[in-house]
């Protein structure tokens, strides 16, 4: 496989704000902690190295029960060690792991803890993918996209998508163009979905040292117990949160949340619902369950696995229990975190390096050559259709489609009219110079009808390449949003194991992977 860079910006699909972190402008300094380049990761792990022994061992406690319907699991031991750390990525719980993205985020931290492991060999680095069981948009997760062809896990299963039982999903594998041992093994011996995607990532990525983490734990939970507490009596963090958001927002950037008065959910069996005060009482929206502040208080202090962080104290869960470096994310994720650099100061807990993961474009083999003959190159095929067209005919057109010079020599003759005309009468002016509008709008249609005329004689090509440019980018998105890694590993088992030999994940561009000699 041959990876060829190319810049993010260039392929007009990422937002200003993740652009300009990327490229460290200034104004974005106050908005995260130390930048993901190497050498800083030695700060970061100063400013970790103060991390709760007793956390670690609550940690490994959580894994091995997690772990614990795993016949062949980690090690987790390294953990214990004052000088073993994490870098982490995190996602949904998507069906047959989603979008191809997902797989590139993990890619990227597994190959940023091998890369850290190289830089500081005195440390041990492990690669956590921290699994999103406790959200509930199950539409967000319900469906894959395999060979063109769109499946969807139909149920009626409410609540935590990690609690679902994904045994249903039986009747999707049956409808499958192959047969999938690692998803039906996943998916038919497992009562709940977190189970099932942590037996199959296991499977794609143990042996290369990813360990699953799954926050809907008690034990864990009760280590987050004095945020839930504070944030049920004070609501620390909608301030914090609006403050910081205002300041991005300021500078001319969109931000990617929005903070609640109380910014946890309560969880129970086919329940996830916001916590809302009203007055004295706190309620779970679209529930009857109600409680004082004592009740609720107590509630937390009994049973904190019953609170469920959402989007804007998750991340500050998740550096509560782990012994945590940076945090890879995509182009919405890196962001939204640093709207939560208020909260992160506030609590005093080390914000980590924010990594943007490896983003990726696959080109098969007759796709490249069908470029080539189009005489494209790949970078062409991220711009817009009517460019892309435009470009495409003017580039192979015997004759020149751009009326240039034309519009250039109507200018030079009016120009000569109007001095004329004011030197008999100035009022002149605005009719002499309405015409010549009148004639360069006349010469600018002309070009147009020009270009669809030879568009019309090139069809067939012109067709061909909006073709390749519709199989690239499904949907006119981008490939990895939209297709699943499915399409490529099952006409090439190795196709996970070139990704990490190929992605660097402190190289922030966009990758075009073509196969070696094709």
């Amino acid at each position: 496989m041959h990876c060829q860079p190319l810049p993010l910006a260039s392929t007009g699909a990422f937002p200003p704000l993740f652009l300009d972190y990327i490229s460290q402008k200034d104004q974005l300094q106050p908005f995260y902690g130390l930048f993901p380049v190497l050498e800083n990761f030695e700060k970061q792990l100063q400013q970790k190295s103060t991390f709760s022994q007793q956390h670690r061992e609550v940690l490994v406690q959580s894994l091995e029960r997690q772990y614990a319907h795993l016949s062949q699991k980690p090690d987790f031991s390294s953990l214990l060690n004052e000088n073993t750390f994490t870098v982490t990525t995190g996602h949904q719980l998507n069906i047959f792991t989603g979008p191809l993205y997902v797989i590139y985020k993990i890619v990227t931290t597994i190959n940023l803890a091998r890369q850290l492991k190289a830089a500081y060999p005195n440390y041990d680095f492990v690669p956590v993918y921290w699994m999103a069981t406790e959200d509930h948009d199950f539409d967000e997760i319900s469906y894959f996209n395999l060979f063109g062809k769109k499946y969807t896990w139909q149920t009626q299963q409410k609540g935590a998508v990690g609690r679902m039982n994904p045994r249903e999903l039986g009747e999707a594998l049956k409808i499958l163009p192959e047969r999938l041992p690692i998803f039906e093994k996943a998916y038919l011996r497992h009562d709940n979905l977190a189970d099932a995607v942590r037996c199959y990532m296991n499977d794609l990525f143990g042996k290369d040292g990813l360990v699953c983490v799954d926050g809907d734990d008690a034990a864990l939970k009760r280590l987050f117990l004095p945020v839930i507490e504070d944030e049920l009596k004070n609501s620390k963090a909608f301030d914090l949160v609006k403050s910081t958001t205002e300041a991005i927002e300021s500078l001319g950037y969109h931000t990617q949340i929005s903070p609640r008065e109380i910014n946890f959910f309560y969880l129970a069996d086919g329940l996830r619902e916001r916590i809302v005060k009203e007055g004295d009482e706190y309620k779970a929206l679209n529930s009857d369950i109600s409680f004082s502040e004592a009740e609720i208080l107590a509630l937390a202090n009994e049973h904190p696995e019953q609170f469920s962080p959402n989007v804007v104290l998750r991340p500050l869960y998740q550096e509560i229990i782990l012994p945590n470096l940076a945090y890879i994310g995509g182009p919405s994720e890196v962001p939204y975190w640093m709207q939560l650099k208020g909260v992160f100061d506030h609590y005093q807990v080390p914000f980590p390096l924010l990594l943007p993961r490896n983003f990726a474009l696959y080109v098969n083999a007759a796709s490249q050559k069908r470029a080539e003959k189009l005489g494209v190159t790949v970078e062409n095929l991220f711009w817009d259709d009517v460019r892309l067209r435009k470009s495409f005919v003017e580039k192979t057109s015997t004759v020149s489609l751009e009326l240039a010079q034309e519009k250039k020599a109507i200018e030079e003759v009016f120009n000569d009219i109007l001095h004329k005309a004011l030197a008999i009468d100035k009022t002149l002016e605005g009719a002499v110079n309405a015409e010549k509008v009148k004639m360069l709008n006349t010469l600018e249609n002309l070009e147009k009808r020009l270009q669809k005329a030879e568009e019309r004689n090139h069809e067939t090509e012109v067709n061909q390449l909006l073709g390749l440019k519709a199989k690239l980018f499904p949907s006119g998105g981008l490939q990895e949003r939209s297709e699943n890694f499915l399409n490529f590993y099952l006409n090439d088992s190795t196709f996970i194991e070139k990704l990490l030999a190929h992605f660097n994940p402190l190289d922030f561009c966009f990758n075009i992977l073509t196969e070696e000699g094709e």
